[in-house]
């Protein structure tokens, strides 16, 4: 078929090759499921489905704007919201949506509120978001909650399995948050995806400016990046610019999906706005820094890094603290990774760390030393824990779910 002696149907030809090659591929290549494919779509949050004018009108301004994954709160604290039911995900999957269960959580009931985000998948969920805010951080004379970020995630995975989509709904900005479990939600067996709350408006700043900051201090810690924005009126003041920008950004940045907050708080002109067609912004580079950490720098990015480090055979203290042996750790690593020896971890660094696994770590509140439990690492809590907060980005009486 292909020996035809005419040049322009020999290039016909060779250009459907390529076309039945790249078909083969694509149907050879492992598809995204449905369930993952529901974080992928623009998503709007639910937080009373009464207030937002019941089942049916969801469907209807759904299908309007273009809306294709409904996140619907299901949970608080230990206890389920009779709203997340069999019933209503099953007439939302009927009117062709995906459907994610949010549930807020609070240290001291994490077996308890494991239990309600395996009652929401049971439900019919698609996915299921965390929504875990300021109550995760040391406060007063405590400690950031480790142990129970940890109790949660595996009594959740052991409910509803390790493959099943969850994501971390957090603070945006980590460099605030020293001793927010970051590296335990997004960690071994956490959340596969990174929603964090991109509230621009609410926050103070320009979309490109959240963006950037967003980005830099997230990516290292190696899950897939949904965009959350803000579209509440009560949260502050934007513009429908705002939201042509922040959709822009969504794309440039190369996020797969994007979803906002939340939806009986946003007013017609801003549905119109997040379903109008926007275009590609050209001649535009997304700000590709990555957190930098060097000698004197504590949270728990750093004790994302010092689990990398130890992966990678620097076998040092994982203890959220960038001390000298930290710092000679990392120089080690960078002269067996052909990096420039600067002890400091920066773009480079932390892409050659992340092609190791972070250490299976336990975090224990009893003060045990360093020790083995089959293939984890028993260890106090890190010295990062007893950070306070540095700022709230995001204003605290806007907070909890």
């Amino acid at each position: 078929m292909c020996g035809w002696r005419l040049r322009g149907r020999r290039r016909l030809c060779a250009a459907w090759t390529i076309a039945l090659a790249l078909l083969v591929a694509a149907a050879l290549a492992p598809a995204a499921s449905a369930n993952q494919l529901s974080l992928f779509r623009r998503g709007v949050w639910v937080w009373y489905v009464s207030n937002s004018g019941g089942v049916n009108s969801i469907i209807s301004t759904a299908h309007r704007y273009g809306v294709k994954t409904v996140y619907i709160k299901s949970g608080d604290g230990g206890g389920s919201w009779s709203q997340f039911n069999a019933g209503t995900v099953s007439r939302l999957h009927s009117a062709g949506l995906h459907v994610c269960a949010w549930q807020y959580i609070y240290p001291g009931s994490a077996s308890a509120e494991a239990g309600v985000g395996a009652t929401s998948v049971k439900a019919g969920a698609d996915c299921l978001m965390i929504d875990a805010e300021s109550e995760w951080e040391a406060s007063g004379g405590g400690l950031g909650h480790y142990v129970e970020a940890q109790t949660y995630i595996r009594k959740l995975r052991k409910l509803i399995g390790g493959s099943f989509p969850v994501g971390l709904a957090g603070f945006p900005y980590v460099d605030y948050h020293p001793s927010f479990p970051y590296s335990v939600f997004l960690g071994p067996g956490g959340a596969q995806y990174n929603e964090p709350q991109m509230y621009w408006n609410a926050i103070g700043v320009s979309p490109d400016t959240l963006y950037s900051h967003t980005f830099t201090y997230n990516r290292p810690y190696g899950r897939t990046i949904v965009d959350l924005g803000d579209l509440a009126t009560s949260d502050g003041s934007y513009s429908s610019n705002d939201i042509y920008r922040f959709r822009q950004l969504s794309k440039a940045y190369g996020s797969p999906g994007v979803a906002y907050w939340e939806w009986s708080q946003i007013p017609g002109w801003a549905w119109r706005a997040l379903s109008r067609s926007i275009h590609w912004l050209r001649n535009y580079r997304p700000d590709q820094s990555w957190a930098t950490l060097g000698q004197g720098d504590q949270s728990d990015l750093v004790v994302w890094a010092q689990e990398h480090l130890y992966s990678a055979g620097q076998h040092i203290t994982i203890d959220g603290n960038f001390g000298s042996h930290t710092q000679r750790a990392v120089q080690n690593f960078q002269r067996a990774h052909g990096l420039n020896p600067d002890g400091v971890i920066g773009a480079s660094t932390w892409k050659a760390l992340l092609r190791y696994p972070a250490a299976n770590v336990t975090w224990t509140s009893s003060g045990a030393h360093t020790a083995r439990d089959g293939n984890s690492l028993v260890l106090p809590l890190p010295k990062s824990a007893r950070l306070h907060a540095k700022r709230y980005e995001i204003p605290p009486h806007m907070g909890a779910g």
